[in-house]
């Protein structure tokens, strides 16, 4: 949970009334590389909070996974419209490699918004900056080429790359695998 604490505490302060009411909220889950941790017909019920490890959001389309993000270290992962609206979505989620995640039901993040003003400050400032990186996100597909795609996913994820497939990257980045070959060797 020490993790999960620092990942807080950078956003707001960090009362002991909500910490030890996080502490038995939150549970602890492990899941082995290639394991699903979310499916795309069921309803999201729990946010993961990554400690170790890599979680990936993705969908699919004509039979091939379409990567829409990677979770690492201190960052929440879930099917997003299917937990807010608890309803059935597009997206799965599974571990890239061994992970280590906390998890909490939307039920218990309801109850903390309610009970707690600073976690639904945290929970707002740090949608902030996943909406600022999707925003990024958008931009890049829409308006640049394949070069400049491939270096703000290195500006993006340049500290985990190395741990994620090829075809994972491509796919993230909108671009045929063997685009992407050539664009790594040209660098």
């Amino acid at each position: 949970m020490d993790k999960f604490f620092e990942s807080f505490s950078s956003y707001v302060p960090l009362s002991n009334a909500l910490k030890k009411e996080l502490s038995s909220r939150m549970e602890p889950h492990s899941f082995a590389k290639g394991q699903i941790v979310h499916s795309a017909d069921r309803i999201c019920t729990r946010s993961f909070f990554v400690q170790e490890g890599i979680l990936r959001l993705y969908f699919l389309k004509g039979g091939q996974e379409i990567t829409e993000f990677f979770g690492n270290t201190g960052e929440w992962v879930n099917s997003p419209r299917s937990f807010m609206k608890q309803v059935e979505d597009i997206y799965y989620v599974d571990a890239i490699e061994d992970t280590e995640t906390l998890s909490l039901h939307v039920k218990d993040l309801m109850f903390l918004f309610d009970n707690f003003p600073e976690m639904e400050r945290y929970a707002r400032l740090s949608m902030g900056s996943t909406f600022a990186h999707l925003m990024e996100r958008l931009t890049s597909i829409r308006f640049t080429t394949a070069r400049e795609k491939y270096d703000h996913f290195l500006n993006t994820y340049g500290d985990i790359y190395h741990r994620l497939p090829l075809g994972m990257v491509a796919s993230y980045i909108g671009i045929a695998q063997e685009t992407l070959s050539r664009l790594r060797h040209e660098k």
